[in-house]
């Protein structure tokens, strides 16, 4: 076993597809998508150090972080190899084209069970609080997401959802704004979730164009075999 897979075995991250455009790995929770003021590992620099020990590349190494996954939040996520593929995949992006599917448990059974949800959304820096806003507020961005209630039992739902903007905490604040947030969400459910319970949010299917050979490109992760996912069916 070389370095590089240590690394990756030491840091819980799984690979899942590598080309000389592409890294398509599998994030654990709880882990930074990049660095911060916390000083704690982050994947992004995790990532360079393998491909960096991986290829015996010299100096800095490219690798483009063209979408994040909050913190406590486990999955599939693609990272960009060069800048162009970097600036093809942040166009899908932008043009929704790239399509990014998630997993969660809520709390409760939506009244719809098939539905869309738009709200707009306001971030505070400097709480990192994410709110419902009225349209003509000054921060205000729109928010839209489409969820599939897979199944309901214990009080608990699996939901499908389909994000259709990339707001900051975005599916966890819709959800709690109608009544089910998510479970283990400290932030947004902090009055039904118990201190220390991991969120059940997952990435667990991205879409997309191979950047340079413009194949469609689909790439799934399953979340882990713990409560409160086990608690339904998943293949």
């Amino acid at each position: 076993m070389g370095m590089e897979d240590t690394l990756l075995r030491d840091s819980g991250i799984a690979v899942i597809y590598e080309d000389n455009h592409l890294l398509v790995v599998e994030k654990p929770v709880n882990m930074l998508s990049q660095a911060d003021d916390t000083g704690d590992p982050d994947i992004l620099s995790v990532l360079k150090e393998y491909i960096k020990k991986r290829y015996n590349k010299p100096g800095n190494v490219f690798l483009g972080l063209v979408h994040r996954l909050d913190r406590p939040v486990g999955g599939v996520m693609v990272f960009a190899r060069t800048s162009k593929a970097a600036s093809r995949l942040s166009e899908q992006i932008r043009t929704r084209e790239f399509e990014k599917t998630y997993l969660a448990v809520i709390h409760g059974t939506p009244s719809e069970k098939k539905g869309c949800l738009e709200h707009y959304l306001d971030k505070d820096n400097a709480s990192n609080t994410v709110k419902v806003v009225s349209s003509s507020d000054s921060g205000a961005k729109k928010a839209v997401l489409e969820y599939r209630v897979s199944d309901s039992r214990s009080g608990l739902s699996l939901v499908e959802i389909n994000l259709k903007t990339g707001r900051p905490h975005q599916i966890r604040v819709q959800f709690s704004y109608i009544g089910h947030p998510l479970f283990g969400d400290q932030k947004y459910g902090a009055q039904i979730n118990k201190p220390g319970q991991q969120i059940a949010l997952w990435s667990s299917r991205i879409v997309f164009k191979h950047p340079t050979s413009k194949e469609a490109l689909c790439f799934e992760s399953r979340p882990p075999k713990k409560y409160p996912w086990t608690v339904f069916d998943i293949n």
